[in-house]
């Protein structure tokens, strides 16, 4: 049985909860591997809306065990928060698991991240302020803090004093702060311990069991492609690998298990943050877009930047992840557009380009070349096959198709669970 990767082939916000949950019902393990809560789902069942901000999409399928694997950094109250409104409407969370090896999200984290981004003003990078980049940081800088750390007292606490020696420096000296008292850190830090302790394993043991008995196992990408700290638009990016190859680290499982690997493509583009994005709209159409996609971030609250579909980022998303399906989602959205403009190159420096250029300063000065396909005005929410979509958007579809580098095996359109074409199988 495959081992599944399921991520975003853009900026992030794509849709990868909804293809999750899906799959969530054919799969018996659903992997967050990389990120933290600064990444967001919302999946609708029914007419019931759940966002997600931490939790493994999987964990609304009965059938599923969640898994936060060791890639992923967490901070122990939003989890809590999360796990605790799920429950009150009667989600059972009991069967999630969470890697030993995960790092935990201090509070001292928290304030690194929100002091720094205040101190760079301008030259922000538009974090969510959750403490994600410095607790990776810390990770690196072998002075982080994980979940097996809270079960010795002894150990926690020289890990945040020696965390604290140079981070006090900074808060008092740099930014005129408070230093923060290691023995608080520890005494909140222990508070989480007892609640966490059922849920926490051996996920990369598990993992590896359940393949070898041929369980099926899909992995989760907290956010998209272009905001992979290697491989995304530098430096205004996430601090992890959203791309197929941190599944592998981010899990501990080896990338000969992987057998597919599926980019979630919105039928546009939206980004959140700062950064370069050469489709982007800053007209009627872009706060159309935004309007009827409720393009809203489900973890930050701010609005998505809109744009175009961008074929050249699909394209390099296909070559970086190996991709071999894509999922496009909101397809509905695009519905009552006469004209829909496609980018298929740019234009850089009177030159054109269709592969990401490899220089920042290339793609910040990047024009957007665009190609006009036929829109379709006939609503599509209903439909249940290819061929029940208008012959416009059908074309739609396969242009993007053809331009992105892989096949779309599936079509989001709509926004609840049903509201879905499935092309060709993903199992």
């Amino acid at each position: 049985m495959p081992a599944l990767v399921l991520l975003g082939a853009q900026w992030g916000d794509e849709g990868k909860g909804k293809a999750t949950d899906l799959l969530g019902g054919s799969v018996d393990y659903v992997v967050r591997y990389q990120g933290g809560n600064n990444a967001g789902h919302t999946v609708v069942v029914g007419d019931q809306k759940y966002a997600l901000h931490l939790l493994p999409s999987g964990i609304l399928s009965p059938e599923c065990t969640p898994v936060i694997g060791n890639g992923v950094v967490v901070d122990p109250s939003v989890l809590f928060s999360e796990l605790n409104g799920l429950n009150e409407r009667g989600v059972d969370t009991s069967k999630l698991l969470i890697s030993g090896n995960a790092h935990i999200i201090t509070p001292y984290n928290v304030t690194v991240d929100k002091v720094t981004e205040r101190f760079l003003g301008k030259r922000k990078i538009g974090t969510t302020g959750r403490g994600i980049g410095p607790t990776y940081a810390d990770k690196i800088n072998r002075v982080g803090i994980r979940i097996q750390d809270l079960y010795d007292e002894s150990i926690l606490t020289q890990k945040v004093e020696a965390a604290l020696d140079g981070k006090n420096q900074l808060l008092t000296k740099v930014f005129n702060r408070r230093a923060i008292e290691a023995g608080k850190v520890v005494e909140e830090l222990l508070s989480y311990a007892d609640r966490l302790k059922p849920y926490v394993a051996d996920t990369v043991l598990v993992l590896n069991r359940a393949l070898e008995d041929d369980k099926v196992v899909l992995f989760e990408g907290g956010q998209g492609t272009l905001l992979d700290i290697d491989h995304g638009t530098y430096p205004f990016v996430t601090s992890s690998n959203p791309t197929a190859g941190g599944a592998c680290t981010g899990a501990g499982v080896g990338p000969t298990k992987i057998s597919r690997v599926i980019g979630i493509l919105k039928a546009y583009t939206t980004r959140v943050g700062s950064g370069p994005f050469p489709t982007e709209l800053f007209d009627e159409d872009g706060e159309a877009l935004r309007r009827i996609g409720g393009e809203r971030g489900v973890t930050t609250g701010r609005d998505r930047r809109c744009g175009w579909f961008d074929a050249v980022i699909a394209r390099y998303a296909t070559r970086v992840n190996g991709l071999t399906d894509f999922f496009l989602t909101k397809l509905d959205v695009l519905t009552g557009w006469e004209q829909i403009p496609v980018c298929v190159a740019y234009e850089i420096d009177g030159k054109r380009v269709e592969e990401l250029p490899y220089s920042q300063t290339d793609f910040h000065h990047a024009k957007p070349v665009y190609e006009t396909l036929p829109g379709w005005s006939e609503d599509i929410t209903s439909a249940k096959s290819f061929s029940d979509l208008p012959k416009n958007a059908q074309n739609y579809v396969k242009a993007l198709e053809e331009m992105s580098g892989a096949p779309i095996s599936a079509i989001g359109v709509g926004p609840g669970r049903d509201e879905t074409i499935e092309i060709n199988s993903f199992l």
